[in-house]
């Protein structure tokens, strides 16, 4: 996928100038909140590309497998995790990421520890059926080289079950207690669905023709969706609609 080459352009610095941050401390930190919040955390070392999942008894609900607690993963993307989110959400988490991560660029390092990620994402449970999962995520730089050092992940399940039309993804500053970024547009209440199949391909960078053959469509029909968004979005191209409806 487009978008995960991105993100791993963005956020692995394996070749950077080492950090001293002590990687045990915060394996502590993590499953700490992980038996505190009831959650499964997710340390992931950008750095070393690897991951360390904790998980407290949430994680069976969630079927996930505590037969390794840490799990500790070759790569910064949880996989066991991430399969279970929703198609739709996940394609939004990975494009939000990208949002937080750019805003973060954009700021002084001294200030970048009082904004995260803020989420509510469908996921799977351990009957295969999506429940309402809050997702929080933090970035921790390094302070001998300002590289991005850590990403932190907790998932712990919502207090309120009723799954939504549409996900929440928004950053948040924490010690304004203020929403800083949400989505932009509510797309799912202005597109159809088959046209939000057509603006994820778009926004993953496929042609026509392949989404044509994706979606098992002809060509002509593609381009008739594409026209339709951009009429409802009123945007100039399918690319601009994407990042309108999920930037």
């Amino acid at each position: 996928m487009e978008i995960i080459e991105k993100l791993n352009s963005r956020l692995l610095h394996t070749t950077a100038g080492k950090c001293q941050l002590d990687i045990e401390l915060y394996k502590k930190k993590a499953l700490m909140y992980a038996q505190m919040e009831g959650a499964v955390s997710v340390l992931s070392d950008m750095q070393a590309d690897k991951s360390y999942v904790y998980k407290s008894k949430a994680a069976l609900e969630l079927g996930l497998s505590t037969e390794q607690n840490p799990a500790e993963i070759h790569s910064i993307w949880e996989e066991e995790i991430i399969k279970k989110i929703h198609p739709d959400d996940r394609l939004k988490k990975y494009i939000h990421e990208m949002r937080f991560y750019e805003m973060m660029d954009s700021l002084d390092i001294d200030i970048r520890a009082e904004y995260c990620v803020l989420s509510k994402i469908r996921m799977k449970n351990k009957d295969d059926d999506y429940i309402l999962v809050k997702h929080r995520m933090f970035y921790i730089y390094s302070p001998d080289n300002g590289k991005l050092r850590f990403t932190f992940c907790l998932y712990q399940l919502a207090l309120d079950r009723a799954l939504p039309l549409v996900s929440n993804f928004m950053i948040i500053n924490t010690t304004r207690g203020e929403v800083v970024v949400k989505d932009k547009l509510d797309y799912q209440t202005i597109l159809s669905p088959r046209e939000i199949e057509v603006l994820k391909y778009v926004g993953e960078g496929y042609a026509s023709k392949q989404i044509a053959e994706f979606l098992s469509i002809s060509i002509n029909t593609v381009s008739r969706h594409r026209q339709n968004i951009l009429e409802k979005l009123n945007v100039k191209n399918s690319v601009q609609a994407f990042k309108d409806s999920f930037y």
